[in-house]
């Protein structure tokens, strides 16, 4: 092609259905045999992914990638903001962290992150046949308008027509739709073709006087209505997803819980869990009473400092330590490794406030955190017993020492081929740590894992094979009911 087919998918609120879209209608493309990179300009998630190239993006544009049949690259999201407090965040451009700012002097920058933004952009459409943008929030806030680059500042940028996309879900629909283009400059009214409602349930005749008077309202069509796809399970940008993938547990399933602490990042690292039939897996939020359980998740962490704080205010300490009394296992994966140490160290003040304070003490070792993050690909091996493959990646500011990490969880390849050990194990077997997310994600290591926990022997589940066919069920759908020719202005192959 001549040039690079564009649509950029924008949201009349956060969830609408922005990421899912793009990532059917990025396996739709592949399926033409277009070439096809999606583009975030800017996310803000604590859900991030390792690229090809060595950096870090948002986990939706991982997947999307997927999606699309190429390799993540930090150009796909050029800017990520992961919070670390209410009112600032890192700020990572082309894969790197850069600088922690507050929300006011991010505002002083982002003249600065916009033209990280527009070389990505210049790069992706000169080098592939299509490429599907994502905005993020909404469009129509207006105390956001002054230096946009996520939504219409960026589609006005760079000259991208726009569809709007709705969630009729949860109610409110046609005003969502119709009050977001109203809010619009009539020069981003003149980019909007049209609409895609996602997730509608019930009678589709019921709808059809709504969509015809939301089309003469507004003078645009509706492309699509998507159904509500039961049980559809893909990566969450951020958000702890909902219960709709889960599979609910057996007779006699293992019960894993995980805290859902205020900065949880990488929450995706137990979503084989969540679809494990032999595994009853909870979330505990704030202020809900800490069940028995035959196994403790403490996952990864933005703010390792403050969240343990926050553990240990919600009674999760003690609980730890009465679980492990009565024989329960405990896995802790990347922040939640770090806090089973003896001490956890912030000389520089990566997280928050430079300082130090005590781990849980349950791993003879300490962590420092450096100003430099590692971030990796990596795959290798658990070191219990049959030595299961395992895959994923790291993304940590974290160095670790001490005695613990003589008894590693995991080898891990190095680029020489050699191996490396990665966590700890503790000595009495029930406690186990790691660098590592996607630990559960390969089926020979999660049946292990599981069996290690106390888990029955059972069939297992195969994460990539899941997120796949749920990929292919999500583009089934868009091809089904969404006008596809119309809605890339008639530029769509057959």
């Amino acid at each position: 092609m001549s040039q690079a087919l564009t649509l950029m998918v924008q949201g009349t609120t956060s969830d609408a259905g922005k990421s899912t879209l793009v990532a059917g209608l990025a396996r739709v493309l592949r399926r033409r045999g277009l070439r096809t990179a999606p583009f975030k300009p800017q996310n803000m998630a604590l859900n991030s992914a390792v690229t090809a190239d060595g950096g870090e993006i948002g986990r939706a544009q991982a997947l999307q990638a997927l999606a699309a049949g190429v390799a993540p690259h930090t150009d796909f999201n050029p800017v990520l903001l992961k919070p670390s407090t209410d009112i600032g965040a890192q700020v990572i451009i082309h894969g790197r962290a850069v600088a922690s700012l507050s929300a006011r002097d991010y505002h002083a920058y982002k003249p600065t992150a916009m033209a990280a933004v527009m070389q990505s952009w210049q790069r992706l459409v000169g080098a592939y046949d299509a490429v599907l943008v994502e905005g993020a929030g909404s469009p129509a806030e207006i105390n956001l308008r002054d230096r946009d680059i996520a939504n219409m500042g960026f589609a006005e940028a760079a000259d991208v027509p726009v569809v709007l996309v709705a969630d009729i879900d949860r109610g409110g629909v046609f005003a969502h739709l119709v009050g977001t283009l109203e809010l619009l400059s009539p020069s981003e009214q003149a980019r909007v073709r049209g609409f895609v409602i996602n997730r509608f349930r019930g009678d589709i005749g019921l709808l059809q006087s709504g969509l015809a008077w939301l089309e003469e309202r507004t003078g645009r069509p509706v492309f699509g209505v998507m159904p509500y796809l039961h049980g559809l399970f893909l990566d969450a940008e951020d958000a702890l997803a909902d219960k709709a993938g889960d599979v609910a547990a057996g007779e006699g399933a293992l019960r894993v819980v995980a805290p859902v602490y205020p900065r949880i990042s990488n929450h995706t690292d137990v979503d084989a869990l969540r679809l494990h039939p032999a595994v009853d897996f909870r979330w505990i939020g704030p202020g809900e009473a800490i069940p028995p359980a035959d196994l403790i998740v403490l996952p990864g962490s933005k703010s390792v400092q403050a969240d343990l704080a926050w553990l240990r205010a919600q009674g999760w300490e003690p609980a730890i330590h009465r679980h492990l009394r009565y024989g329960g296992k405990l896995i802790g994966i990347c922040g939640g490794f770090q806090m089973l140490g003896r001490e956890l160290a912030d000389p520089h003040g990566v997280e928050g406030a430079a300082g130090s304070m005590a781990g849980l003490g349950l791993l003879e070792m300490r962590t420092v955190l450096e100003r430099d993050k590692r971030l990796d690909n990596v795959r290798g091996r658990l070191t219990l017993d049959g030595s299961p493959a395992v895959a994923g990646y790291e993304i940590h500011m974290g160095v670790c020492e001490g005695p613990a990490l003589a008894r590693p969880a995991l080898e891990l390849m190095r680029s020489d081929g050699g191996m490396r050990a990665d966590g700890a194990r503790s000595a009495d077997d029930q406690i186990l740590g790691t660098y590592m997310h996607g630990l559960f994600d390969a089926p020979a290591a999660l049946a292990a894992l599981l069996e290690w926990a106390g888990g029955q022997a059972v069939a297992t589940v195969d994460l990539a094979a899941r997120r796949e066919a749920d990929l292919d069920r999500l583009a089934d759908a868009v091809e089904a009911h969404v006008d596809l020719a119309a809605l890339f202005g008639g530029a769509l192959p057959v």
